[in-house]
C-alpha cells in the first residue's frame, strides 16, 4: 500500500513537474534567427528553439545570446515563442537540448559544456542563461565552483535567470527519500521512483546532495534573478460554466525557496503570483507577469514605444489572444 501511495503521489505531482507549456507552433524558422544573423555554427546540446531536425545555430557573433533550458516533460519547441518574444527585442537565442530523465549532474555539465563550446564563436562571450522549474536546478548547477564539469572559460559574462525552480526539492517526492519505506519495499519503492522520474529520481528529493549542497556560484556569474511564483488558487483550465477543471499549482513558495540559495551573492528573489504554466505562457494564455519582470530587471529590452502595437500583435500570434 505505501508504495501504490507513492506512485499514485508522484505521477500526479512529478509528470507535470516541469512542463514547459509553450506549444509548438510547427514553424522551422529559428526564433533566435536575427536579421543580423552572420554565422553558422553547431554546438552539441545547442539547437534553435524548435522541434525540427535541423540543429545549426545562426547567430550574430558580435551580440549576447539567451540559453533557454527546458523542464521535465518539455522539449527545446516549447521555448519557442519566449524566443520570439525575445527576437522581437533584438535578443538572439538558443535552446539546451537534454534528457529530463538523465541525472541533473549530468545535465547540467552538459550545459556548463554547451556554454563553453558556444562562447568560442562569440567575439565578447555574453550569455544570459534562462531555466524553467526542473531546468532551473540544472541551469543553477551547472554554475557552480564544485562542480565536477566546471565551466572552463573564465572570460564568460554570465546572467542565471531560474523561474520555478524546485530549489529546495520536490515536496511530491519525498517518499523516494524515506528510508524505512526504501528497506521495506526491498527496492521496489528505488525502481519506482525510477520509472517515473529516471536518473534524477533521488536528487529532486530534499534528502539529497543536489539539493542540500546547491553550491557557490562561480565568479563568471554576475548575477542570479530567481523568480518565485506563488501558485496558490492559480487555475490552468476552466470548463463552459467557468469552473477550475485543473489547477496551475506545481510548487509551493516553500518549494520554491531554499536559504543557501536565496540568501547568496548576486542573487536577486522575485515573488510573483502565477502559475507555474501562466508564467511562461501557453496557448491562450500570454506570459505577461513574466515579460514585466524580465524588462523591469534588465533582462529583456523595454519595448520601444512606436512597436508597442507591433509586439501585441506578435504575442496575440504567439499565444492565440
Amino acid at each position: 500500500m505505501p508504495l501504490i501511495l507513492a506512485l499514485l503521489i508522484l505521477v500526479a505531482t512529478l509528470g507535470g513537474c516541469a512542463s514547459n507549456p509553450h506549444p509548438n507552433t510547427g514553424e522551422s524558422a529559428d526564433p533566435g534567427r536575427l536579421p543580423s544573423a552572420q554565422r553558422l555554427v553547431n554546438v552539441a546540446g545547442l539547437r534553435p528553439c524548435n522541434d525540427d531536425a535541423a540543429r545549426t545555430l545562426q547567430i550574430d557573433p558580435g551580440q549576447p545570446i539567451n540559453i533557454l533550458v527546458h523542464g521535465c516533460n518539455g522539449s527545446t519547441g516549447k521555448f519557442h515563442a519566449l524566443a520570439e518574444v525575445l527576437a522581437f527585442h533584438g535578443q538572439q537565442s538558443a535552446c539546451f537540448d537534454y534528457d529530463d530523465r538523465d541525472s541533473l549532474m549530468v545535465s547540467s555539465g552538459q550545459l556548463a559544456h554547451a556554454v563553453d563550446a558556444l562562447a568560442q564563436h562569440l567575439d565578447t562571450p555574453a550569455m544570459t542563461v534562462i531555466g524553467h522549474s526542473m531546468g532551473g536546478l540544472v541551469a543553477r548547477k551547472a554554475f557552480i565552483e564544485s562542480h565536477p564539469q566546471p565551466l572552463q572559460n573564465t572570460q564568460i559574462g554570465l546572467r542565471l535567470v531560474t523561474v520555478s525552480a524546485p530549489f529546495a526539492g520536490i515536496a511530491a517526492a519525498r517518499l523516494c527519500a524515506a528510508p524505512a519505506l526504501r528497506i521495506a519495499t526491498l527496492g521496489l519503492q528505488d525502481l519506482a521512483c525510477w520509472l517515473i522520474s529516471g536518473d534524477n529520481w533521488y536528487e529532486i528529493t530534499s534528502a539529497s546532495r543536489f539539493i542540500q549542497q546547491p553550491g557557490s556560484l562561480i565568479p563568471q556569474v554576475q548575477r542570479h534573478l530567481k523568480v518565485v511564483t506563488d501558485e496558490r488558487g492559480t487555475c490552468r483550465r476552466r470548463d463552459d460554466t467557468g469552473q477550475c477543471i485543473e489547477d496551475d499549482y506545481i510548487f509551493s513558495v516553500d518549494e520554491q525557496r531554499y536559504s543557501l540559495v536565496t540568501q547568496a551573492s548576486r542573487t536577486t528573489d522575485v515573488e510573483v503570483p502565477a502559475g507555474h504554466v501562466e508564467i511562461v505562457g501557453e496557448s491562450g494564455v500570454t506570459p505577461y507577469k513574466l515579460i514585466d519582470v524580465f524588462q523591469r530587471e534588465g533582462i529583456v529590452r523595454a519595448t520601444p514605444p512606436e512597436r508597442l502595437s507591433a509586439f501585441q500583435a506578435l504575442l496575440a500570434q504567439l499565444y492565440g489572444q
